[in-house]
Order: C-alpha cells, then structure tokens, then sequence
C-alpha cells in the first residue's frame, strides 16, 4: 500500500503554527523534534474526529521558512487557490467549533455534489476546504 504521508507547509514560526493547528483545527502533534542544523521536525495530523485513525491519514510538516524566498511563499503556497482540504465526519460539528475558535471562514456554508463544503484561512492565509463528502 501507499499513500501520501506529508505535505510541507512552510510557516513562519512554530510554536505559533502548533498553537493554531492543534487549537482552532483541532490537530494533534505527531512529532516535534530539534534537529541539528537548529530546525525542527514538526508533524501535525488530523486526529480521529473525523473517522480517520491518527497516524492513518497525511499529516502537515511545519517548516519554518530559512530565508526571504521562502519567507514570500508564506500563507500563498498555492497561488491563491484552496491547497488544503480537511474531510470531516460531521460538517457542522467541526465548522461551529472551529468558528468558536476564531477561524476564518470565506464563506457559508454550501452544499455541493460532492458534499458540504466552506472555505477558511489557516493562521497565515492558506485556503482550506471544510469538507463532510456526499453519501
């Protein structure tokens, strides 16, 4: 079998990211481990709310960004465009929680024939999709 375990999303700060990620989203730390060049290596993953079983699904590496390139790609690492998309077992359960929490929403709601789906912004302005898949 395989999968995709990782995807990279450089970050300004850590601990900030890790706050954000495992408050308002609800993630869970998986790793965060100093390495020698003074980085760390930090895994955030969704956990089992949504019916997926922690360690079983793609987890985020939170890169911190080394210099002014990378530092440019912050909060824009698709162009604009939604990058990211956080499936959900129960919409409006996880919408009214991270609402609560301070997440941004783009948008209502919506219903879509693929399922109910809303736009946010993670904490530095990536766009993310709420999606609870149809059937």
């Amino acid at each position: 079998m395989r999968h995709v375990a990782l995807v990279t999303l450089v970050v300004d700060d850590y601990d900030e990211a890790i706050r954000f990620y495992t408050g308002p989203l609800g993630f869970r730390l998986a790793e965060d481990e100093p390495r020698p060049d003074g980085s760390r290596w930090v895994v955030v993953e969704p956990d089992a709310l949504g019916g997926v079983a922690a360690g079983h699904g793609t987890g985020l590496l939170l890169a911190r960004a080394k210099d002014e390139e990378q530092r440019a790609r912050v909060g824009d690492q698709t162009g604009g465009r939604v990058g990211f998309f956080l499936h959900t077992d129960d919409f409006a359960r996880d919408h009214a929680r991270m609402a609560a929490a301070g997440v941004t929403f783009l948008e209502e709601p919506r219903q879509e024939p693929y399922g109910t789906v809303a736009v946010f912004r993670d904490l530095y302005g990536n766009r993310w999709d709420l999606l609870q898949p149809a059937g």
